[in-house]
């Protein structure tokens, strides 16, 4: 158990649920690296905050809590739930994420969240189409390169 990590892993989803972005940056290293299902791998600082902006932006009063948080002295762990309205559609979305997470100069230098990308489609897109689309990879690569566009625009 590592408390200096698990303030630092504490801090950072305190501040995301209050839509901090600067405490959220203050918490990763400048060579971080994100992904998750949908954005995969973003590279350094800068651009993993824009991407936290535009998911602050595009999530429709995202709200968030977290829980279960663990770390040691390299790496850590937290479960996170975001609710949010998905502005594709209107939809309201409940998706629960693992995040783990490894440190270096006592700041986040690898973050990545899993989510049930399946569950996660048929919530923001609804049932049928969710269903019918959510687990193709041709369906999966259009989120990502959707998403991928999208944050090109605000880096």
């Amino acid at each position: 158990m590592n408390d200096r990590h698990e303030a630092l892993v504490r801090a950072f989803y305190e501040a995301l649920g209050r839509g901090n972005l600067e405490v959220m940056e203050r918490c990763y290293h400048p060579d971080v690296s994100f992904g998750d299902p949908v954005f995969q791998e973003v590279e350094g600082r800068d651009r993993v905050m824009a991407m936290w902006r535009l998911q602050l932006g595009v999530r429709d009063g995202l709200r968030s809590d977290f829980r279960d948080v663990r770390a040691d002295a390299h790496t850590g762990s937290a479960t996170w739930t975001a609710r949010y309205t998905f502005s594709g559609t209107g939809r309201e979305v409940v998706n629960e994420v693992t995040a783990l997470f490894r440190f270096e100069d006592g700041l986040i230098v690898r973050h990545h969240d899993e989510f049930d990308f399946k569950r996660w489609s048929r919530m923001a897109l609804g049932r049928p189409a969710g269903l019918l689309f959510g687990w193709t990879p041709m369906f999966r690569k259009t989120i990502r390169d959707r998403a991928h566009q999208a944050l090109d625009e605000v880096s």
